[in-house]
Order: structure tokens, then C-alpha cells, then sequence
């Protein structure tokens, strides 16, 4: 009898030992949201803003981390949409001025970009074009040091990359160009390249060329 019920046994047991020595694959993990569409036709502040703080999303939902990227620009700097869409808030959060826009052709939940502080030039419900002004940047308020504009991307509650919405002409620096006869800036001949003009003056000129060698004798 004790033999019997040993024999029943064994198939369990080796169930039990291959099972033990080859355990199952974990399950597979979430899958990654897409990358958002680059629907942004210029840039929220300025052509080119330097960036203070990139983004740096936290690990947990109520992690540290930085929920968007901060824009070097001066109080009184225009905001501006980068992309169509409707307003979907404007007034004030928590003293701080904020904007929202939810963006067109982008999904459902549809992205929604997010401007603070400034001072809104829009109502919510407002259709809005890319370019077109949305608020005023405020004083800062302690996020960051100087002036600058916190520019936010989500998709429902996820927080997303800004600067994932711009394309890479927009994330480049302009090509050179020459100067226009009337417009050189002073001390600087019209006709040579000067990188950034226009619109970024306020980079440095490249050195003009000098003369061309003379061939030896």
C-alpha cells in the first residue's frame, strides 16, 4: 500500500521539481506610452529660449521630479500657443497665473499644454491658432530665479515631454544667413553670414573673412 501511494506521488513531485527549477516568465510590464505627434509650430516664448531646468519626470506619482521645463524669458514676455487648439483654463492657481490648451487632432484624451505664470489674454473656451498669444509672463515666483516661463504637456494626468512636441527644425538652430544691406548691425559689414540673424540679435557675429591669400610667386 505505502508503495502505491509513493507512486501516485511522483508525477506530483516532478510537477513540483521542473516547476521549481524553471519558474514561469514574469509577466510582461506596461507598455510604453507613444511618443506625442510634433504638432508644435514654434516655441511657447521667444525663437530659441535657452532652457533652465529640462524635464525630469519623478518615479513615483507623487515623487520629486520636474513636471516640465523651464524657459529662460523676462516678465512682459508674450506667451504664445504652440500648436491650435481650445482653451480649457485660464485664471489663477494658487495666486499663480495659469494657462491650459488642449491641443488640436491629438488624440482622446486630447494633449493639453500648460503655460504658467502669466497673465491670461484668453478666456477659457477660446479657439486659439499656433503663435497666437495666450497670457503675459508674470514676475517670477520662486520656481525659478530670474524670469521663466513652466511650460507642461499631459495627456489626461500623465505627464509628458514638452519639448517632444517640437520638431527638429525648431529644436536646431537657424541656418546662417547674410545680412541685409540696410540692417547690418554697427561695426559689422552687410553681406557676411552671421548665424541667428534674424531673429536671434543678440547672438554673437561670426568673424568676417579675411582676405583671400595671395598665391606664391
Amino acid at each position: 500500500m505505502p508503495l502505491i501511494r509513493l507512486e501516485l506521488l511522483l508525477p506530483t513531485l516532478a510537477a513540483l521539481l521542473a516547476t521549481a527549477l524553471n519558474p514561469p516568465p514574469p509577466p510582461p510590464g506596461p507598455t510604453p506610452a507613444p511618443s506625442p505627434p510634433r504638432v508644435a509650430r514654434n516655441w511657447p516664448v521667444g525663437t530659441h529660449p535657452p532652457v533652465l531646468r529640462a524635464w525630469d519626470p519623478p518615479s513615483t506619482a507623487y515623487g520629486a521630479g520636474h513636471r516640465g521645463v523651464d524657459l529662460a524669458a523676462p516678465p512682459g514676455t508674450a506667451v504664445r500657443a504652440v500648436a491650435p487648439g481650445r482653451v480649457s483654463f485660464a485664471g489663477r492657481v494658487a495666486s499663480e497665473g495659469v494657462v491650459s490648451v488642449e491641443l488640436d487632432g491629438t488624440g482622446d484624451p486630447p494633449l493639453r499644454t500648460t503655460y504658467e505664470p502669466v497673465r491670461p489674454t484668453v478666456k477659457k473656451g477660446a479657439e486659439v491658432t499656433a503663435g497666437e498669444e495666450v497670457g503675459v509672463l508674470e514676475p517670477p515666483t520662486g520656481h525659478c530665479a530670474g524670469g521663466c516661463l513652466h511650460w507642461g504637456l499631459l495627456r489626461g494626468e500623465t505627464y509628458l515631454d514638452p519639448l517632444s512636441l517640437l520638431p527638429p527644425w525648431l529644436l536646431r538652430r537657424g541656418p546662417s544667413r547674410l545680412l541685409p544691406l540696410t540692417d547690418a548691425p554697427p561695426g559689422l559689414r552687410a553681406g557676411v553670414a552671421w548665424d541667428g540673424w534674424p531673429p536671434d540679435r543678440g547672438l554673437s557675429p561670426a568673424r568676417p573673412a579675411g582676405p583671400w591669400p595671395r598665391p606664391p610667386r
